[in-house]
Order: structure tokens, then sequence, then C-alpha cells
């Protein structure tokens, strides 16, 4: 079975990390998007800052990598939820009901 990795996500703020999945090094930047009914938007970017994806909307329930399979990232990530599939992670529920997880690809 493979094992994922939770990434050090925090409510209620935005937030930068640098994470290493699978050998390379990932910046990582949240912010939350309070237009309307609210979601957590995750901007990816290599080592050094640079942008390789932007935009992503947390959702759970789907490999939110998958569209972007063609810039090499080394598994998915996923959005899980204590309350229930579909669930958006809430500006102050991410990192404590809703979680975000690196799955390595198994040839990896």
């Amino acid at each position: 079975m493979t094992v994922g990795t939770q990434l050090p996500v925090v409510p209620s703020q935005a937030q930068r990390f640098k994470l290493d999945l699978n050998g390379t090094i990932y910046s990582f930047r949240l912010t939350y998007n309070d237009a309307q009914d609210g979601c957590w938007i995750l901007d990816i970017g290599d080592e050094n800052g640079g942008v390789l994806v932007a935009g992503i909307s947390l959702v759970s329930g789907v490999d939110l990598l998958d569209q972007h399979r063609h810039l090499g990232f080394p598994g998915s990530l996923v959005v899980t939820t204590d309350r229930g599939a579909g669930e958006v992670p809430t500006f102050d529920g991410l990192g404590v009901t809703s979680h975000l997880f690196f799955i390595p690809d198994p040839a990896a």
C-alpha cells in the first residue's frame, strides 16, 4: 500500500512552505479566496519559487495534479475531509477537518 505525506497546512491563514516530494523540492503557496462561497487556492513552484502551476482550487475527492501530469509531478495531491466527500475546505477547516496529502506514484 502506498503511504501518503500530509502537507503541513494550518487553518485560517495564507501560507508558504517548501516540501521535498520524492527527491524534488517544491514551493507551495496557499491563499483563501473569499469571493462568493470561498475556497483555498494552491500555487506550486519549483525550489526557487518559479511558478509551475497556479490557481488550483482545493476540492476533495480528486487528484489536484491530474491535469498537470505533463509537468512531471511525482505523484498526486488529494484533499480529504472528515465530513464527507465533496466538501470544500473552509477557511478555518483546512488542516483541521480537511487535509492535503501527497501520494507518490508507485513507479517513482
